[in-house]
């Protein structure tokens, strides 16, 4: 069959023209970083070296929490080489990060396994009216962070075959499905595994300055909540007053065996009785769970309020274990309907799976331990946060200014080291404590990095999943490139950064809260 599209250039490869040297020069750049491994063993080491130099020329800081002289401690020496051995150990176990995620993991891992979680999203996308469907999609992309990565690899095709079905450009669904999963990647209807991480990671930071304080993975829930919903907006406004003109004329027609959608449907991607079954016991399941929970937790009495009430109870400090209980719960008895679970061997099977799935993030997590003990045990870490807050302070910056300006700079930052947790685990020791210092709580500086880290995702030529998208892409646009990928991804990227930050402002200027009992201010 004839090709439609014209041999000229297509507006979008124009547009994107500059994009590519620019990026091109950015990719070149990352390209000479190590991976995140050798980086935070290269930056230990340099802790290690800086710990001795500054400490034999006895740099200090005066802390104002308490008044009290904070002096580097010089590691190499015969009770620092002790320390750094007989401490390795104890580093990594004692990780935060490391327990919560594997926890959280254990019951997703179950509901993903399962096809529990596949299966709820192609509910939500077969079911909707194709009015509906640019929301419903990008929602389920956002939303997708709760299946980690796997989320690009049942999205994009899904998302493309479902615009294909009700007539709309297949490369927008594509579009939609990617930059919604990955620029939307740290907003969530649910509470996710980055959630967990990135709780820790601010724990282990904000103890610098205070040793009691934790951050809970839930402290984020109610921004994060009503973020998911916003971001879904702002894609879809994005793709149907811009996207939809750029696409226009983009896909060539195909014949029909060479289509890899020719025979999609949106019926297709609808439930067999089995798993319509499944979700609706699995949702019961989780609605039943969820009533339990508040009711051990709010009547009075109950044995699972702490001393001082809902506050301090178990079930909100240790809030992973009830959420790695409901994903559990909801996969078991969706798999049980559906047959995906036919014995009781496949449980810690599947459990087993998801834990295989970590073991890039456990390796990262050995090294990025390592360097924040390192970093904890010189007192460098918090002699830099002192300096830096008597600087920011003196400049006198209006609140939100200083927000802005750490969302830009994690933003930059992104394109470079596009693993979140671990772009995080090497700002966080810095930027915690420092913010801490200025009166602002961890729980908010985590918020702001999440803001700045996931929009740019999807104009990073870094991320292994904008070649992945692009890869999705050409199957329906052959002459798709970089310069086409980026038309397309930039507008969404831009109106994210800029739109989330504004919204931040709006919630932080009412004063509600990030989380539960996590105040704004």
């Amino acid at each position: 069959m004839v090709s439609t599209v014209s041999s000229r250039p297509q507006k979008g490869d124009v547009e994107g023209g500059r994009l590519v040297r620019a990026l091109a020069g950015l990719e070149r750049v990352g390209n000479l970083l190590p991976h995140p491994f050798w980086l935070f063993l290269g930056l230990g080491g340099v802790i290690l070296v800086l710990s001795a130099v500054l400490g034999r020329a006895g740099v200090s800081a005066v802390s104002p929490a308490d008044g009290e002289a904070v002096e580097v401690v010089n590691l190499l020496t015969r009770d620092g080489l002790h320390q750094i051995i007989t401490e390795a150990v104890p580093n990594f176990t004692g990780f935060p990060p490391l327990g919560l995620i594997i926890i959280v993991m254990l019951g997703v891992a179950i509901a993903e396994y399962s096809g529990l979680i596949t299966a709820a999203i192609r509910a939500v996308v077969s079911v909707v009216s194709a009015r509906w469907l640019t929301f419903a999609l990008a929602l389920c992309g956002v939303t997708g962070s709760v299946a980690s990565d796997a989320i690009y690899v049942v999205l994009i095709p899904l998302g493309a075959a479902a615009f294909k079905a009700v007539g709309r450009s297949p490369v927008l669904g594509a579009i939609v499905a990617f930059t919604s999963a990955s620029a939307g990647y740290n907003a969530s209807l649910f509470i996710t595994g980055t959630d967990a991480i990135l709780a820790g990671l601010s724990t282990s930071a904000a103890q610098l300055i205070d040793e009691g304080y934790v951050v809970s993975p839930v402290a984020n829930y109610f921004f994060s909540m009503a973020s998911a919903i916003f971001l879904a907006v702002v894609v879809t406004l994005v793709t149907e007053l811009l996207l939809v003109k750029i696409t226009r004329g983009m896909v060539e027609e195909h014949n029909e065996g060479d289509d890899p959608t020719a025979s999609n449907s949106l019926s297709e991607f609808a439930l067999d009785d089995a798993e319509k079954r499944g979700l609706r016991w699995a949702a019961l399941s989780a609605a039943a769970f969820f009533a339990i929970f508040l009711a051990a937790l709010l009547v009075p009495g109950s044995i699972f309020r702490g001393d001082e009430g809902v506050l301090d109870s178990p079930l909100l400090t240790d809030v992973v274990v009830p959420i790695a209980i409901l994903f559990a719960l909801a996969g078991v008895i969706y798999g049980i309907i559906t047959k995906s679970i036919t014995s009781l061997s496949d449980i810690p099977n599947m459990m087993g799976k998801g834990l295989v799935s970590l073991a890039p993030v456990l390796v990262l997590f050995f090294a990025a331990a390592q360097f924040v003990a390192y970093f904890r045990w010189s007192n460098i870490g918090p002699i830099i946060a002192i300096s830096g807050s008597d600087i920011l302070q003196r400049l006198e910056l209006p609140t939100l200014v200083l927000f802005a300006g750490l969302v830009i700079l994690v933003a930059a930052l992104n394109f470079f080291i596009t693993s979140g947790s671990a772009q995080y685990a090497l700002m966080a020791p810095v930027i915690v404590p420092m913010f801490m210092l200025l009166g602002v709580a961890p729980e908010v500086t985590q918020m702001l990095f999440r803001m700045g880290d996931s929009p740019t995702n999807v104009i990073s030529p870094m991320s292994p999943y904008f070649a992945l998208a692009l890869g999705y892409i050409q199957q329906y646009h052959k002459k798709a490139g970089i310069g086409t990928l980026l038309s397309l991804t930039l507008p969404v990227s831009v109106a994210m950064l800029v739109g989330w930050f504004a919204f931040f402002t709006l919630w932080y200027g009412i004063g509600l809260p990030l989380g539960p009992a996590v105040p704004i201010r």
